[in-house]
């Protein structure tokens, strides 16, 4: 067996690993078990009952983090000139269209959310070799595909976010920073799993919800007991 650094002997001696908590007390745990000199960020691993592999349970959807994620969310805007002050004026970082298209096809991707507008997604989508892997692929289902470019730019720099089911059937989704207070982050958690329950497909049968798991970087995981989030 490895030797245990003794950092990691005073995190495991804070909790209990095979003890299930309640929302509420793993969002202030994950706050006394995280050590990075940094502010990390808090993550959620949610297990659904569904097979990612149907379309009819295929889960994606967008969410508005109450206090945000506490993170500066990189926005680009590839939209037609006439749309381009109004997303300046939105807080966007980077607006424009050929230029930006140009720069994506030569490897720049040092944003975190592409908006856009119907018009132009034929250009865009040329882009989705580079964009889809990284998860950057605008789409109209998380409203990122939109002629309200000001409205969408506003909601990311507030906190909205996109999910989709892995191919494991697990959702994971950063749902704010441990320097938040743990009320903060317990009401992030419980928009994005209560949104998630009012997801559940109609073909996903047997248990929906079937683990969550709160963690932060580098921390171990604390398992949530369902029964504290779901009624």
């Amino acid at each position: 067996m490895g030797r245990i650094s003794k950092k990691r002997k005073e995190v495991l001696a804070k909790f209990d690993l095979d003890k299930t908590y309640s929302l509420a007390e793993a969002c202030d745990l994950v706050k006394e078990i995280t050590t990075t000199k940094f502010d990390a960020s808090v993550d959620v691993s949610v297990r659904l009952g569904v097979d990612p592999r149907k379309a009819n349970q295929m889960i994606r959807g967008t969410v508005a983090l109450p206090h945000g994620t506490g993170k500066d969310v990189r926005v680009l805007v590839l939209c037609t000139p006439d749309k381009e002050e109004e997303a300046k004026a939105a807080g966007a970082d980077h607006v424009g269209l050929d230029d930006y298209i140009a720069k994506i096809k030569g490897g720049w991707t040092d944003i975190d959310v592409i908006i856009t507008m119907p018009a132009v997604m034929g250009k865009v989508g040329a882009l989705g070799r580079v964009l889809g892997p990284r998860g950057l692929m605008p789409n109209p289902k998380t409203g990122t595909v939109t002629m309200d470019v000001a409205k969408a730019v506003q909601e990311v720099k507030a906190g909205k976010i996109d999910f989709r089911v892995d191919k494991y059937g697990i959702v994971h989704s950063s749902v704010g920073k441990v320097s938040f207070e743990g009320g903060k982050i317990k009401d992030n958690a419980s928009e994005l799993i209560s949104t998630l329950i009012k997801m559940k497909p109609a073909a996903a049968k047997g248990t929906y919800i079937k683990s969550i798991y709160l963690s932060s970087t580098m921390s171990p995981s604390i398992q949530i007991d369902t029964k504290s989030v779901v009624a």
